[in-house]
């Protein structure tokens, strides 16, 4: 009985995820800081390839630490390593200063433990990120946190490599695909 509640939330919870629509581009040297004239509400930032140039290059320029987007994390842990601690900081560094780009947190882990367990594992990972990004002055708008579990692994097999590599969030800017 649990096993078919659980395939109904997650076929539920996916189907809500599949339907989102399309990020707005919004042009930041305009006046209207990312909101619509008629609106009071922040549109989202389109950060994947447009005419061949990123709106926002920082994002994918490898020599900058915007470019990390992976919070790996100890086996059965959701405790933020310090060694992600900078590149957190630099993400809230960004976010604040351009407040009309959103995030998803994506909570993941390997396939060790049940179902269950590893979708609330992976949403405390994604909040462990969240609650960092909200502390260091990140407004809650502005992020969402999400778990897939062991549904979205880097790597397949049961090694520690694999497993080491899978316990980890993502943080995917609206409109990037996840990888």
């Amino acid at each position: 009985m649990k096993k078919i509640a659980l395939s109904i939330m997650m076929a539920a919870l996916l189907g809500a995820c599949s339907t989102t629509p399309p990020a707005a581009i919004v042009d930041p040297a305009a006046g209207n800081a990312g909101k619509d004239a008629n609106s009071s509400e922040i549109k989202t930032v389109d950060t994947s390839k447009t005419s061949g140039k990123s709106m926002y290059p920082e994002l994918t320029d490898p020599s900058n630490v915007l470019s990390q987007r992976r919070v790996y994390f100890d086996y059965d842990s959701y405790v933020v390593r310090p060694d992600f601690n900078e590149m957190v900081q630099a993400h809230a560094k960004f976010l604040l200063s351009h407040k009309d780009v959103k995030i998803i947190l994506q909570g993941n882990t390997d396939n060790r433990g049940t179902a269950e367990y590893n979708l609330a594992l992976g949403q405390k990972r994604a909040e462990a990120v969240n609650s960092m990004l909200k502390a260091l002055g990140v407004p809650a708008g502005q992020i969402e946190a999400v778990s897939f579990g062991e549904e979205r692994p880097l790597e397949n097999g049961d090694t520690d490599e694999a497993w080491s590599r899978n316990r980890r969030a993502d943080i995917v800017y609206s409109g990037e695909q996840s990888q």
